[in-house]
């Protein structure tokens, strides 16, 4: 088995709680630290902290989907999102970077992040 997977740092994986508010609400989301370090870069890519990303990220599922079934996953799988298709692009600089960057600024911003659909 290759080492790049099996000789990663088992801080990396171990599991982090966070307290957050959604909606006006305490919760707790429970993620790997790799994926937190992950989300604070979308976050600052944002321009917004880790918190307000994660609310408005909620309030955009709930506009899109009437409900946030399982929050915790498809902040993992936007996570993948990012590093496969919207990191690569916004290191670019080309003019593939300024479509990805108007693609994936979120709502509150005043675009809409399509790329996470």
């Amino acid at each position: 088995m290759c080492q790049i997977f099996a000789g990663q740092a088992p801080e990396a994986y171990e599991g982090q709680t966070r307290s957050v508010r959604i909606g006006g609400h305490s919760t707790s989301i429970r993620l790997e630290t790799a994926f937190w370090a992950v989300l604070e870069d979308v976050a600052a890519h944002q321009g917004m902290s880790l918190g307000k990303f994660i609310t408005t990220l909620h309030d955009e599922v709930l506009n899109i989907h009437g409900e946030a079934r399982n929050f915790t996953s498809l902040l993992r799988c936007s996570c993948l999102i990012y590093l496969a298709e919207i990191r690569p692009l916004l290191h670019s600089g080309g003019v593939d970077a300024q479509s990805a960057r108007q693609r994936y600024l979120c709502e509150a911003r005043g675009l809409h992040m399509e790329a996470a659909e």
